[in-house]
């Protein structure tokens, strides 16, 4: 009884969670009521606390996954709570990435739930555990652009369309550079239990700073520029605006001047 009652508790969703995802139920709200005073702040918050609810989903993806693939210690972590505190590396995972939105916008990968690989047997579940985080994002993006691409922007408030544009572009963004096969990422994870074990030991020194080569790669013009390319071209096939995209973002940074077309009502 005292182990069914513990692992009951493993499980148990985290009162932290509960209240990140309260603030993006009443912001959310705020916004498509337009019933705040200030309509950024409104955007900033919810757009921020559904990000961080989509890292918490991502993470919890990863555990999940491991959990049925053999790896019993994830609950006992803290990692199917949906705690962002239980990471190990809180900075990594949810200030990092949220710094990122506020000065750049883009939608960082987080790092990084331990998942005992030992405990694990067989390729495809090794590949399906780093799949299983970014896959979330991508979901995460399919829900927000759904009202887009189905045609059912009829009676939603525009400043919440522009809410729901800037989070699927960073949910987009998460999605595709996690993906990305580089040491370090989710999308190197998904491939080398498929390589060989002399490719993986040369690797393996590389993997600490391949996540910090990519984001400095991001700073070369056309390396940049083909990334946004992709994601634009990614969205546009959502039918999700470019000027929704933009507004989202300068709405979100209540902080700037928000320009005048951008402004509702």
């Amino acid at each position: 009884m005292a182990t069914t009652t513990h692992r009951h508790g493993e499980r148990r969703i985290s009162p932290v969670f509960l209240a990140i995802l309260a603030v993006m139920a009443v912001t959310g709200w705020a916004v498509w009521s337009d019933f705040a005073a200030l309509p950024g702040l409104a955007v900033f918050l919810f757009v921020t606390s559904a990000w961080i609810v989509s890292l918490c989903l991502h993470e919890y993806a990863h555990a999940r996954t491991a959990l049925h693939g053999g790896d019993i210690t994830v609950g006992a972590r803290g990692y199917l709570t949906l705690n962002p505190l239980a990471y190990t590396h809180a900075v990594l995972s949810i200030i990092l990435p949220v710094l990122f939105v506020i000065m750049g916008g883009i939608g960082l990968p987080g790092g990084a739930v331990f998942i005992d690989r030992n405990r694990v047997r067989g390729r495809w579940k090794h590949s399906l555990i780093s799949a299983a985080g970014p896959l979330a994002n991508v979901l995460f993006a399919v829900v927000c652009t759904a009202p887009f691409w189905l045609g059912a922007l009829d009676g939603v408030p525009v400043t919440f369309q522009y809410a729901l544009a800037f989070l699927a572009f960073l949910q987009v963004t998460a999605a595709l550079l996690n993906f990305l096969p580089v040491p370090g990422l989710d999308g190197y994870g998904v491939i080398e239990p498929w390589l060989s074990y002399n490719i993986k030991r040369q690797i393996e020194p590389y993997a600490p700073y391949g996540f910090f080569v990519v984001i400095a790669l991001l700073f070369v013009p056309a390396v940049n520029g083909a990334f946004f390319d992709a994601i634009d071209g990614l969205l546009r096939a959502l039918d999700v605006p470019e000027v929704s995209r933009y507004c989202g973002s300068t709405l979100y940074r209540f902080w700037q001047e928000t320009p005048e077309f951008c402004q509702a009502g």
